[in-house]
């Protein structure tokens, strides 16, 4: 199989989909890996380096109209949808809930559409998603951070505290990889940290980690208004696989918050988990409803992209060699996560969640194999 990795193009995203080392396995195997001139440089990785893995440096044309499977990190762009043609594979962080516009064009041009997000096991672990949830959920606390710092509009509160002055209290919304990263990070600054979620097992979970420095808190309705009420940083780290994300704090419950406080939306890429959530970018990553500072920035780990890229190959080089290896349609045969992390096929969704959120019926992918 022709395995294609473009240049990613949203704003400040500095990952590539592929390392020299995923690009070698791939050759090994027998593909033929395109890659785009200059696809690496954001994440400190060569042409020299992918040449040196057996990979070929071309154009973007030449990357998109020669791979049969596209390898990317984020979703295609406006100026990337001319690029797309039929039955191409293309494997990459979708979030087809919160984007029915790319959805659409999905469907219109044919596109075989794996998303990352949605690729789930049997356990109902989704292990490509978990990489940049754990790097996301350690950002948190240090875009928080600087978020609560007088010249960005916060409320100018040091986390950990000082002498004789009480620590942040930090309120995590969601105890799955991203809240529990989050939490560690936060307690480990010496704030004074409350996680909520609806599974007591999680919960648990991360009582027991962090050997009890940390308050957890059952997630209903009026306690997550009396905690984020009460804090200086609030983290919505909530996920529905596949869906859009639950939305916890209403825009009355953002005016009742303090002056100055900050809100980190990690779940901006399903939507958000907030009724004043709205995407921004690194560019220009904050704004302010009534005193509260909001970051929602949806490519989050794309401020550390050495490490994200890392990271990210080595959850998906298995599967994208399973691709390749197999061809699409065996390929989603023999693996059931693969065939839950397919969205769109043949001009269909095939994903529940996704055709939920956007008002169509779900097709299973096993009929359109």
């Amino acid at each position: 199989m022709i395995v294609g990795v473009p240049t990613e193009v949203k704003d400040h995203e500095y990952r590539v989909a592929l390392t020299p080392p995923g690009a070698r396995e791939l050759v090994g195997a027998g593909h033929r890996v395109l890659v785009q001139a200059g696809a690496g440089e954001g994440s400190a990785i060569s042409d020299a380096q992918y040449r040196g893995a057996g990979a070929e440096i071309v154009s973007l044309e030449d990357v998109w109209s020669g791979a049969e499977l596209i390898l990317k990190v984020k979703e295609p762009l406006p100026s990337e949808y001319d690029l797309l043609r039929p039955d191409q594979i293309l494997f990459a962080y979708l979030h087809l809930a919160a984007n029915p516009e790319l959805a659409r064009v999905l469907l219109a041009r044919r596109v075989r559409a794996l998303a990352y997000e949605t690729l789930q096991p049997a356990d109902g672990s989704l292990p490509l998603l978990a990489p940049m949830s754990e790097i996301a959920g350690r950002l948190a606390v240090q875009v928080g951070a600087w978020c609560l710092q007088a010249q960005n509009g916060g409320r100018g509160v040091l986390l950990s505290g000082a002498s004789g002055v009480r620590p942040a209290k930090v309120v995590i919304l969601g105890a799955g990889i991203a809240g529990t990263n989050a939490c560690q990070v936060a307690v480990g600054v010496g704030a004074h940290v409350s996680i909520l979620d609806v599974d007591p097992a999680k919960l648990r979970y991360v009582h027991d980690i962090l050997g009890g420095h940390v308050t957890t808190v059952m997630s209903n309705r009026a306690n997550i208004e009396e905690e984020v009420a009460a804090a200086d940083l609030t983290v919505g780290a909530v996920l529905i696989p596949g869906a859009r994300a639950p939305r916890l704090i209403s825009r009355a419950l953002v005016a009742a918050m303090r002056p100055g406080a900050a809100l980190v939306d990690l779940s901006i890429d399903q939507g958000g988990c907030a009724e004043t959530s709205r995407p921004t970018t690194h560019a220009d990553p904050t704004y302010r409803v009534d005193g509260v500072v909001h970051y929602a920035v949806t490519n989050m780990p794309g401020m550390v992209p050495h490490t994200a890229t890392l990271a990210l190959t080595n959850a998906t080089l298995s599967y994208a060699l399973e691709i390749a290896d197999h061809g699409f349609a065996e390929a989603l045969r023999r693996d059931p996560a693969l065939r839950r992390a397919c969205n769109v096929l043949a001009g269909h969704v095939t994903h529940p969640g996704v055709a939920e959120s956007i008002g169509v019926s779900a097709t299973a992918p096993e009929s359109l194999l």
